[in-house]
């Protein structure tokens, strides 16, 4: 199986340290996030990593390279020129690099201690979310959950992690033009094709300074 990093976003939110830096080359405990990712992903048995790029993203291919340093392929997507495509957009994108088979897809801004599955199967599914109890900044979560299947309302909501295993064929309709996510997943889960589960382990969503600093105290 092949995994996608999303590491094209501006990361408004996380001005002025995104002024000079894409927000997956933020450190913590001096090691990039998207650092975190490759090497969790080469030790969970990937070996083809894409990552789409677009605010200064030159950068993060000086410090990744190849992927050889890890034992993986990195492919890149390039965004520069077209313009950032938000998470669906930038996907489809990439499926040319991304083939046909079942993938990983992980935002880049995420810190987490999930164990990422190289042979995880969809059962048919067209994805399958990795959903996490909800945090502080997004109290009133994202999905349901009933018996492994995710649902757009229910009386328990949980916060969808940016960790989902995709089907190439749920992006077969987007345009290659600026596409969220959030309004494929929805479709596809009322029509009962998304499966999901709970992870309660290590999850933060580094999306501003502040979630930033608080998740560098962890290790003080």
């Amino acid at each position: 199986m092949k995994a996608m990093i999303l590491a094209a976003g501006r990361g408004e939110r996380m001005r002025p340290l995104t002024d000079s830096l894409p927000k997956p080359l933020l450190e913590v405990q001096g090691k990039a996030l998207i650092v975190w990712h490759l090497e969790k992903l080469a030790k969970n048995g990937f070996k083809e990593i894409v990552i789409n790029i677009a605010h200064l993203g030159y950068k993060i291919p000086e410090l990744l390279g190849d992927g050889s340093k890890w034992g993986v392929h990195i492919f890149y997507s390039n965004e520069q020129v077209c313009g950032i495509l938000e998470s669906a957009g930038g996907i489809k994108k990439a499926l040319p690099l991304l083939g046909h088979k079942p993938f990983l897809v992980v935002n880049g801004d995420v810190f987490c201690d999930y164990e990422f599955d190289s042979k995880f199967d969809l059962k048919g599914k067209l994805a399958h979310l990795i959903l996490v109890p909800n945090p502080e900044h997004n109290p009133n979560g994202d999905f349901g959950l009933r018996q492994n299947l995710a649902l757009n309302s229910d009386d328990k909501t949980y916060t969808f992690s940016g960790i989902g295993y995709y089907s190439a064929k749920l992006f077969e309709t987007v345009a290659l033009e600026k596409t969220p996510l959030a309004p494929l997943l929805r479709k596809a889960i009322d029509k009962k094709m998304i499966s999901g589960e709970l992870f309660e382990g290590r999850w933060h969503d580094v999306g501003t300074p502040q979630r930033l600093r608080e998740l560098c105290s962890l290790f003080n």
